[in-house]
């Protein structure tokens, strides 16, 4: 009775907190984007394409845990989700951004001065910043997008990435917040331009708001999403916690096999961890202090394991050790 009832709870709460993604209206009509892009083009992206992605996902994630997931989480960790998930999850993002971007050119408003320094300041002018998203666009292999990012260091950084991938999925190399895309997909420019990619992205940008952009550079600048890519791109973190997690979570319930098997794989990833380098907005002294308390007591855990401590010995240090991780953790989310 009580599994019964255990079902049905989880059940009803997957039920009661998932979410379904919607597709969003554009700002404008199809039209209004004439002749930089025609009205059936607009019609067939937004109303088929960018619905099919949103149509996907709701179905890959229905029933499961991830139906209640933000977006952000459902990007952030795209490596350890299914095809369906990260293509079709990328695909509303970066149409969704797409979308917010773009305006018609009697609609377009004036780039934010703050905006304007920083893009001075990287690339010299607007004009170099077009040409570098021009350039990240024309060579994109096959279909994909073009991107201006902001860093984690909360510079500014074109750069491209394939298919419906995002920098702000673990599966990019150049991650942050996107402030601005460009589609390079065929479905996106072929019944006007055919094959001419660079005569559709001159027209593109006939079609941007520099004044939009210039919002969302403002608001990425103190997301805490920042400061999340920042630690996850933190590989020695990552390292310790997955050995962590995976001797740590079977102590729990009883199994120290894998402690006594691995505790020094886990003090090498100790030490590992302690002596990287953290990204420089989390390099402080309290952060290396937590380090090296996490690192003795690891090697503490070895040497009990070698002399064949008790299990609720080990299970005692082993949630000391864990503690200490999470303390690492969130003095980075400082």
């Amino acid at each position: 009775m009580k599994a019964l009832l255990s079902i049905l709870f989880i059940s009803m709460s997957t039920l009661l907190f998932a979410q379904e993604f919607n597709l969003p209206a554009l700002p404008y009509s199809y039209s209004s984007y004439e002749p930089y892009i025609d009205a059936q083009t607009m019609e067939i992206h937004h109303g088929k394409h960018h619905q099919a992605y949103v149509t996907n996902l709701n179905k890959a994630l229905a029933g499961t845990k991830l139906a209640s997931f933000s977006m952000n989480q459902l990007l952030m960790d795209a490596s350890f989700r299914s095809d369906a998930i990260r293509n079709n999850a990328g695909g509303h993002y970066n149409h969704s951004l797409f979308w917010e971007i773009l305006a018609p050119k009697d609609k377009l408003t004036s780039v934010q001065a703050s905006f304007e320094a920083a893009i001075n300041a990287q690339y010299g002018s607007m004009d170099s910043l077009k040409k570098a998203l021009t350039q990240a666009a024309s060579t994109r292999f096959g279909s994909g997008w073009a991107w201006l990012i902001v860093t984690p260091d909360k510079k500014l950084m074109v750069t491209s990435t394939g298919n419906q991938d995002n920098p702000i999925m673990d599966v990019t190399k150049d991650r942050g917040i996107p402030i601005l895309g460009i589609d390079v997909w065929e479905h996106a420019y072929y019944l006007k331009y055919q094959n001419k990619r660079g005569d559709y992205l001159s027209g593109i940008f006939n079609l941007i708001d520099w004044g939009i952009v210039s919002e969302k550079y403002t608001k990425a600048l103190v997301d805490p999403l920042l400061s999340e890519i920042e630690k996850e791109n933190w590989m020695a973190l990552k390292d310790f916690h997955k050995v962590m997690a995976q001797t740590f979570h079977p102590c729990e319930d009883g199994n120290f096999v894998p402690l006594r098997t691995r505790s020094g794989e886990l003090l090498a990833k100790a030490i590992l961890f302690s002596a990287s380098k953290p990204p420089v907005s989390k390099d402080k002294p309290n952060v290396h202090k937590a380090l090296a308390d996490l690192e003795e007591q690891c090697e503490k855990i070895h040497e009990l394991v070698g002399k064949n401590a008790k299990d609720e010995v080990l299970l005692k240090e082993m949630t000391k050790a864990h503690d200490l991780f999470h303390q690492v953790e969130e003095l980075c989310h400082d």
